[in-house]
């Protein structure tokens, strides 16, 4: 228990700390008016307050990541902790941070418009084309994961579940922000931190206890799958998420004052890695070993794993509560991925979405695609998704980057994470069966050079050139 104790204290410290240097760096302005007040339309751009907006990011950036990836992660053994610490701290926090701030600062901005401002034209084209691309891929892994859950617990046919799930996001993506996001969220937020520390009682209070299998730092994988880069794409919500710099403008769009940024992002991102080292924590501690483990997400998958956990520590009502909380978590970020992905095709097409018909001119077909895509296996979906996924990431990363370095700040903040998402995505790429299939020995060399590569092109294009930005100060 100590251990997962050091784990969660080091993230409550990185938060006060290093989200404090993170915030002083920036500089927020709490004089400055947000969108939420200079572009007020009653329907994406609605101003709510602090614990509303913060549940609400929680939950949109939550999903099924920080469960079903610590839980995949912790077959890796007790390092798999260790990368949602560092990661969720030096990573994830600061790509959440500047994600949603770029975005106040750009009028709440969807992440194209952002990553192009700062890296130019061609990487908001191709933001444009790979947000929507993963947001689609993310609402459909978060109808899938909760409807299996659900039959799963219902005894009810998954595809029925897949209906209502969908018929659910259509009306949360087109109606406006306040009438159910706003209003059921937060209570939904409060519900996952309640079940998430129940679970985590329950464990401490069992016959179980922690770490069965002791803290040791090598790789436990029982079918030896390498460390590296696996593990980085495996745990992504909970150490760094490109999916979140897609939901940060939703409450960009929302927040009341600059100056509640690092609560919101930074802090909501921190929340997160709490849960998924309590996910990881369970994983590990549940099962006498990562092989026991691995027997029960051949069984069922991660799905089968939240179900046996929850009713085994909290007994059936506890458990399906529990569940009930991690069902939570997809749907509620699920609608917002749609959405998200109805903004930035508003915006790349310049459809504005205060009427109703024009929401649904966009809603309509996307639902219909996410629908046909659902059909395919999930594993093959959640793989593109877990890469998509890490490659937005870095893609954000060095934009936030080329800011710091345009307003002469200290930049390897965020170039050191972009540098590191370079080389794990490149080298997932160019070795995994969805890539090039190429040997470890080979794809490591070639991650590592593109990243040299990459960061010499960097400097080389940014480095001195401390330029004006009118169009983020704008008011």
């Amino acid at each position: 228990m100590i251990w997962f104790l050091l784990c969660a204290g080091l993230l409550i410290v990185g938060y006060f700390s290093y989200g404090a240097f993170i915030e002083r760096l920036f500089g927020p302005r709490p004089e400055r008016q947000t969108p939420a007040n200079t572009m007020a339309d009653g329907v994406d751009y609605v101003a709510m307050s602090d614990r509303k907006v913060y549940l609400i990011q929680l939950l949109n950036i939550a999903g099924l990541g920080p469960i079903f990836g610590p839980i995949l992660g912790a077959l890796y053994g007790p390092v798999a902790m260790l990368w949602i610490v560092f990661g969720c701290i030096f990573a994830g926090a600061v790509h959440d941070y500047f994600s949603g701030m770029l975005s106040v600062r750009a009028n709440g901005a969807s992440v194209p418009t952002v990553v192009g401002k700062q890296l130019g034209g061609f990487f908001k084209q191709f933001m444009n084309v790979f947000a929507v691309v993963l947001l689609m891929l993310v609402g459909v892994v978060f109808v899938l994961g909760p409807a299996k859950l659900l039959g799963n617990l219902f005894g009810m046919p998954v595809m029925f579940w897949i209906a209502a799930i969908f018929a659910y996001y259509v009306i949360a993506t087109v109606v406006p922000v306040d009438k159910i996001i706003g209003r059921f969220y937060p209570f939904f937020g409060a519900l996952l931190v309640f079940m998430s520390v129940g679970l985590i009682i329950g464990l401490a209070v069992s016959d179980h206890g922690f770490f069965s299998q002791g803290i040791e730092f090598s790789n436990l994988h029982p079918t030896d799958l390498p460390l590296w880069p696996l593990l980085f794409i495996t745990i992504a919500c909970g150490a760094v998420s490109g999916f979140h710099a897609t939901q940060s403008p939703l409450m960009a769009r929302c927040m009341e004052n600059e100056k509640s940024g690092r609560f919101i992002f930074y802090g909501a991102m921190i929340g997160e890695g709490v849960i998924a080292l309590i996910w990881c924590a369970l994983g590990l501690s549940f099962y006498d070993s990562t092989e026991a483990l691995n027997a029960t997400l051949a069984n069922g998958g991660p799905a089968a794993v939240v179900h046996e956990v929850s009713t085994s520590l909290l007994g059936v009502v506890g458990g399906i509560l529990a569940i009930l909380g991690v069902v939570v978590l997809p749907i509620t970020s699920g609608d917002t991925a749609f959405r998200s992905a109805r903004l930035i095709l508003a915006d790349w097409i310049k459809l504005p979405q205060k009427a109703l018909p024009k929401r649904l001119l966009i809603a309509v077909p996307m639902f219909a695609i996410g629908y046909l895509i659902s059909n395919a296996e999930f594993g093959v979906i959640w793989r593109y998704f877990g890469w998509a996924n890490q490659t937005t990431a870095m893609i954000m990363l060095w934009a936030a980057a080329a800011y710091l370095i345009k307003e002469g700040k200290l930049h390897w903040v965020c170039t050191i994470p972009a540098m590191f998402m370079t080389a794990v995505t490149v080298t997932y790429l160019a070795n995994a069966p969805i890539g090039f299939s190429l040997p470890m020995t080979v794809a490591t060399p070639i991650g590592l050079a593109v990243t040299v590569a990459a960061t010499a092109a960097f400097l080389l294009k940014f480095r001195g050139d401390k330029v004006a930005q009118p169009e983020l100060e704008e008011a």
